[in-house]
């Protein structure tokens, strides 16, 4: 029974991973996303802030962001299938084999992460254009950050999924969530440096760690107790601190699994209703 669930799941995220790449558009317009963010403001942008206490560029710095700003928009876009498969009545299919609803969920997040990691894989072709050193290491530290991430952002989308009835509605309600996550994660700017209400809303956000993760892991060497020198002389750290304490990568890995955990278990309690 249970080799049948792990085989059913793994189905699932297979069929997942081969829509992805059968589908040219999606990739193409996925990866330009992020693409004219790191342009526009790592180019425009970089003469007008300069550089940062460190010896940290900005572009440098808003790349980890970008990397996860991929990451993001490519697992919200596995809830896509979901409206995809019940408009198409495939789901229908999908719920009357021996598979049970927590599979089919499980299924999809997992298939939905495996295309993000393969997208965020492709992005970090670009680190070398700008200046960053890619080795083997750094891949091997970046592969469960980028994974746990994509989990918890594809329950996410999962989660908005099970509530649209149409591809239209779940795309609105995409680019509603979209521009807020990124925004408010610290992708072009230090968390700690924005008022303490915008600051309460960015550390609840999934997104906010990972970048702090990935940033870490880029950075680390130049980022230690560095901070951005904002114009007026004002110094803000670079990094997320909760209650005064300085968030490192594995605690940062945590909260991101923890969140997608909740992300997850709310996605299956809303498939499980609107599906029985």
């Amino acid at each position: 029974m249970i080799t049948e669930t792990y085989r059913g799941i793994w189905v699932v995220a297979f069929r997942e991973l081969l829509h992805f790449v059968s589908d040219r558009t999606r990739i193409i317009s996925s990866l330009m996303f992020p693409l004219m963010f790191l342009v526009v403001f790592g180019a425009g942008f970089s003469r007008i802030v300069g550089g940062l206490a460190g010896g940290v560029d900005f572009i440098h710095f808003i790349y980890p962001g970008i990397l996860a700003m991929t990451v993001l928009t490519s697992s919200l876009l596995s809830g896509t299938s979901v409206v995809v498969d019940r408009e198409h009545g495939f789901l229908k299919e999908v719920l009357v084999a021996p598979l049970s609803r927590v599979g089919v969920i499980l299924g999809k997040a997992l298939g939905g992460s495996l295309t993000s990691l393969l997208q965020g894989m492709i992005m970090l072709v670009i680190a070398p254009i700008i200046g960053l050193s890619i080795t083997p290491l750094l891949v091997v530290k970046l592969l469960p950050t980028l994974l746990i991430l994509s989990l918890a952002l594809s329950g996410l989308g999962i989660l908005m999924a099970t509530r649209m009835h149409s591809q239209q509605g779940f795309q609105f309600l995409m680019q509603l969530i979209v521009f807020p996550l990124m925004f408010l994660a610290g992708v072009f700017f230090p968390v700690d440096g924005v008022p303490v209400w915008l600051q309460i809303v960015a550390k609840v956000n999934p997104l906010t760690y990972g970048v702090d993760a990935i940033r870490q892991i880029f950075l680390a060497p130049q980022i230690t107790n560095a901070a951005a020198e904002i114009s007026g002389g004002e110094v803000v750290s670079t990094g997320i601190t909760l209650s005064g304490h300085r968030m490192g990568v594995v605690e940062d890995i945590m909260v991101i699994g923890l969140i997608g955990f909740v992300l997850l278990l709310a996605g299956v309690w809303s498939f499980s209703r609107t599906e029985a």
